[in-house]
């Protein structure tokens, strides 16, 4: 079952000038210098594929698609017969095909932004994904160990133009509700010693020591933010849940942001 969720956008976020939502430019670009890759082609390179993620012909569909355009988002919900014991979500989404025919023949027409969910009573995974629209194309999701169809939709071209180019932005919201955008224009650096947007704080004087701090991500064409609750401890950073999966499908991306955050890979 698929449906269009509302977007979530953080509350009392600082806002931007025009310019200002680029700046973490700046660390993509250190991150290259630095070797770690850049986040600015993920998705987009030609051949690079990433476990469970195909660009591969879909075998057309006898009824007329639902349709989807490009910048839109949706909530793919399914429940998958892993036999008696279901693996980690991390593991379960590596099961889960992602197949693109992009109208120009290259690249990916949608990707995963995060996963999500729980066993059933059933004994069934109860898996949520959270879907961004990339490209013009036809999208699929398909359960690798029996073949099934979990998701498929024409996509389209935006009404509203060409999506913009993927930025990383980062938000961090207190326990007294206010959001605050971490400025990367001074390039890579550990989470605490980012400045605050517009502001002469850093993030350490902000977050005191031990206290849970919720971090929103956005690196999506559709702009959908992903979550996870952090805790401080120290000079260090830690998720305090392993759910949701954060950008299984842009590798690079969570290369760059666990560099930040000071989190393993496994993270």
């Amino acid at each position: 079952m698929s449906k269009r969720p509302k977007r979530d956008k953080p509350r009392n976020a600082t806002s931007l000038p025009g310019n200002g939502r680029g700046r973490w430019l700046a660390i993509i670009g250190m991150s290259l210098a630095l070797g770690f890759g850049t986040i600015w082609f993920v998705g987009n390179k030609h051949g690079a594929q990433t476990p469970g993620d195909s660009t591969r012909l879909l075998a057309p569909s006898n009824s007329p698609l639902p349709t989807v355009e490009v910048g839109q988002s949706l909530m793919s919900t399914v429940e998958l017969d892993f036999g008696p014991t279901p693996p980690p979500m991390h593991e379960a989404i590596k099961e889960i095909e992602r197949y693109s025919q992009p109208d120009v023949g290259v690249g990916r027409t949608f990707a995963v932004l995060d996963a999500d969910g729980s066993v059933a009573p059933n004994g069934k995974l109860h898996i949520q994904m959270h879907l961004s629209m990339e490209k013009p194309g036809i999208g699929s999701l398909a359960f690798r160990r029996t073949g099934e169809i979990l998701w498929k939709s024409k996509i389209v071209a935006s009404t509203n133009g060409p999506p913009k180019p993927k930025q990383l932005i980062i938000y961090m919201a207190t326990t007294t509700g206010q959001s605050y955008q971490l400025d990367g224009s001074k390039g890579l650096q550990p989470v605490l010693d980012l400045p605050i947007d517009k502001s002469n704080s850093k993030v350490r004087d902000l977050w005191p020591d031990g206290a849970e701090h919720e971090f929103t991500f956005i690196y999506s064409v559709c702009g959908c933010p992903v979550k996870a609750k952090v805790r401080r401890t120290g000079e260090s950073t830690a998720r305090t849940a392993q759910l949701p999966v954060m950008f299984p499908d842009d590798p690079d991306a969570m290369r760059v942001i666990g560099q930040i955050m000071g989190w393993p890979a496994a993270q």
